[in-house]
């Protein structure tokens, strides 16, 4: 069975990340330095939260807020469940498809290790799926 390990291994563990106090354009402007759709929100070394593009275009632009001037604690998602790298990718995969989410948080011992997002579990569907077919092609070629 795969889970999210395997995901976690073979991706980069850099996250991006910002302070809660920064503001909403500074997270934006982080998000399109790095081409990436959220950032992770942490105090020091503690996990706090999760802000997307999809929080602003909701929270920001759609109530004409100043993003130049809200500070990214106002707007980003605190409720978010939190995987474990021991978990199924299929857990992952309801999850993410009954909150309609892009993204997770992946915590260990009450430290996060990793974010896990819809392109990765894509990713690594794909990857397994190639490898069920080598496998088969093996199976009949011996």
């Amino acid at each position: 069975m795969r889970t999210i390990k395997h995901i976690l291994d073979r991706k980069s563990r850099e996250l991006a990340i910002i302070e809660p106090e920064k503001t909403v354009f500074e997270a934006l402007k982080l998000m399109a330095d790095k081409n990436i759709g959220s950032v992770i929100v942490m105090d020091g070394t503690r996990y706090l939260g999760i802000l997307s593009e999809r929080n602003y275009a909701r929270q920001v632009v759609l109530l004409n807020k100043s993003s130049k001037q809200l500070p990214v604690k106002e707007i980003m998602r605190t409720d978010l469940p939190k995987l474990s790298k021991n978990d199924p990718i299929e857990k992952c995969m309801e999850i993410m498809t009954q909150l309609n989410v892009r993204y997770l948080p992946v915590v260990e011992n009450e430290t996060l290790i990793g974010l896990i997002s819809v392109k990765d579990l894509l990713d690594e569907v794909l990857l397994h799926q190639k490898d069920v077919i080598e496998n088969l092609t093996h199976y009949i070629n011996t």
